[in-house]
């Protein structure tokens, strides 16, 4: 978090057991706010001690957005009427004034209004790069991604809540990791929302070497910072 915090305003976390609880605490500690993350499974007992970690974070004022799960549908992992179900109990229980929503690839806010209906704020995961873009036409792809969650949003606001580009690994298709396209994208993705008031987070803030299991060898090398915390560029 002191590495991050001169860069950032918002840190998102993806759980809250395991330790992962820490997370917000010490970021709002540093001045740094929070989208806190429940990650949901097709493991009811751990989805329910996450869901109440989030909901106890939540009330003790450590969280800013609440985030029911994070590309559930997407693995297939739970039913969306089981999705839907968790949404509502976090919103019930946690205080009125934080915006809660469900974390997923764009098209996912299309197929599915009711996630829309539920949502105080649309969540929306947007990669070019999974899509086999490449690099010279991701910035008008993402920008697609967007404007297809934000007609699917019906008014509420869009965040993106992931976009990125690996700096190693195995093309996709035309989507070919490497330093300069990985950074090329982190500009131009900057530039943009900034242009046009989009809020986003960035995948992410440091490579994390474990993650080479089902995405290949490309999942290891998605940080602006490497698995030293030095910055790459």
């Amino acid at each position: 978090v002191k590495i991050l915090k001169p860069y950032t305003k918002w840190i998102r976390s993806f759980s809250c057991i395991e330790g992962n609880e820490h997370i917000p605490k010490i970021a709002h500690k540093h001045g740094i706010k929070t989208m806190v993350g429940a990650w949901l499974s097709d493991d009811k007992d751990k989805n329910e001690q996450e869901i109440n970690s989030l909901i106890e974070l939540a009330n003790d004022g450590y969280v800013d957005i609440a985030a029911v799960g994070n590309e559930v549908l997407y693995r297939n992992d739970l039913s969306l009427d089981e999705l839907l179900d968790y949404m509502k109990q976090v919103r019930k229980a946690i205080p009125a004034h934080i915006p809660m929503g469900y974390v997923d690839a764009y098209y996912e806010f299309s197929s599915h209004p009711e996630l829309v209906a539920h949502s105080d704020v649309i969540l929306a995961n947007c990669y070019p790069f999974w899509e086999g873009c490449p690099i010279e036409y991701s910035l008008g792809h993402m920008q697609q991604m967007y404007e297809q969650a934000l007609a699917a949003a019906k008014g509420k606001k869009v965040i993106i809540t992931e976009t990125g580009w690996p700096s190693q690994g195995k093309a996709l298709k035309g989507a070919v990791p490497a330093e300069d396209a990985a950074m090329q994208y982190f500009i131009n993705t900057q530039e943009w929302t900034k242009r046009h008031n989009i809020e986003s987070f960035y995948f992410s803030s440091f490579d994390e070497s474990w993650k080479v299991g089902p995405e290949g060898e490309v999942g290891a090398y998605w940080g602006l910072w490497d698995k030293n915390e030095k910055l790459k560029y």
